[in-house]
């Protein structure tokens, strides 16, 4: 979608206030809330934002479907760029009460309670970025995330990875679906030589590399965390900031 929209598109109101974030701002102000929604410089019709005075959010984005009439938001945290909260809505009022918590600093799970349509990532925020908290703040996301899939497969996996104290003292990260191993968190991953898959049928796989020849192969998620185990290098330490 183009950054000027023709008047019969299904944005054409907002055409006709200016911006995205004008919008927003009538909606909050009609709903007795006060959001201080900033307008992008390049798409100002398809998309706007809401600064956070907490450094560990980073500003909250609005973006306009250009399929349908419906908006997406994107909560992230700012050290690794991460999702804590997304959700997509035709109610410019639904923006308005998430954007309101998100920039008052409002827990995310009262964030999601007032504005139904948001969707908590499983993330949770750690604003002094302690590695180890960050690390289980991500395996928190992956097994949210395997319970939202229709994947048992790949759900048990996780959970029998997570179940290991060895791995779940690492952090998690996926690589199309393959669960694999970093000692320091992103941005800079510090990657361990271990890579397990349950895609499709077929066995669990264990490899050494992301699409590399597999080294073991089982038939419960149980069997393949335990091989991993047997090849996981001794005295990885704990897990440190993966720093630019």
């Amino acid at each position: 979608m183009a950054a000027s929209l023709d008047p019969a598109a299904p944005y054409a109101d907002i055409a006709a206030v200016g911006s995205l974030a004008a919008a927003l701002r009538a909606a909050a102000d009609a709903h007795g809330l006060d959001v201080p929604f900033e307008a992008s410089a390049s798409q100002p019709l398809l998309h706007a934002s809401v600064p956070s005075p907490a450094p560990h959010r980073a500003a909250l984005t609005v973006r306009a479907w250009a399929a349908e009439r419906r908006w997406s938001i994107g909560g992230h945290e700012p050290f690794q760029d991460l999702a804590l909260v997304t959700g997509d809505t035709r109610d410019l009022v639904q923006v308005a009460l998430a954007a309101q918590g998100w920039h008052d600093g409002t827990a995310l799970d009262d964030i999601h309670r007032a504005a139904p349509f948001t969707r908590l990532t499983g993330r949770f925020e750690v604003p002094d970025r302690d590695p180890a908290a960050l690390a289980e703040s991500e395996w928190r996301h992956l097994r949210t995330e395997a319970d939202d899939k229709d994947r048992p497969r790949y759900r048990a996996l996780v959970e029998a990875a997570y179940a290991e104290p060895a791995l779940r003292a690492l952090y998690p990260f996926t690589s199309h679906g393959t669960l694999r191993f970093s000692t320091s968190t992103r941005p800079r991953l510090t990657v361990v030589p271990l890579c397990l898959n349950a895609w499709g049928e077929g066995p669990y796989t264990l490899s050494a590399q992301y699409m590399g020849e597999a080294v073991a192969e089982a038939t419960t998620a149980g069997e393949a965390v335990a091989a991993a185990l047997a090849q996981l290098p001794p005295r990885l330490g704990p897990v440190t900031l993966g720093t630019p």
